[in-house]
C-alpha cells in the first residue's frame, strides 16, 4: 500500500464543468516543485470559480489520473463533508504557506 502524498498548492485557474453529471468546478492548482495539476470537484455549493483563484488548498498529490467526464484529473482536492447534503467546505491551511509544500 502507498502512502498518501498530501500537499499545499495554490488555485491559479478555475472554470464551471459543463459536461460533469454533478455541478463540479474544473481547477488548476500550483504546487510549486511538482507543477500545476488540475482536477475537477464537486464544489458548487459553496464556491463559484471566480473566488477560488489565489486560495491554497490541500490535496492528495500521489493518486494517479483518472478521467472525469471527459476531463483528466490528476489530483484530489479535500474539504469537509457536511451532513444532509449541504456541500464541501474545502480544506486550507491557516496562513499562507509555500505551493508543494507538504502536510505532515
Amino acid at each position: 500500500m502507498q502512502d498518501l502524498d498530501l500537499r499545499v498548492g495554490t488555485v491559479i485557474g478555475a472554470a464551471p464543468h459543463p459536461s460533469a453529471r454533478n455541478p463540479a468546478i474544473q481547477l488548476q492548482i500550483d504546487f510549486g516543485e511538482l507543477g500545476v495539476k488540475q482536477t475537477s470537484a464537486q464544489i458548487t455549493t459553496h464556491y463559484d470559480p471566480q473566488t477560488l483563484k489565489g486560495r491554497q488548498v490541500v490535496a492528495v498529490t500521489n493518486i494517479g489520473s483518472r478521467r472525469i467526464a471527459g476531463f483528466t484529473s490528476e489530483v484530489l482536492v479535500l474539504g469537509a463533508v457536511l451532513p444532509n447534503d449541504e456541500g464541501v467546505i474545502l480544506l486550507r491551511p491557516d496562513w499562507d504557506v509555500p505551493n508543494g509544500c507538504p502536510i505532515a
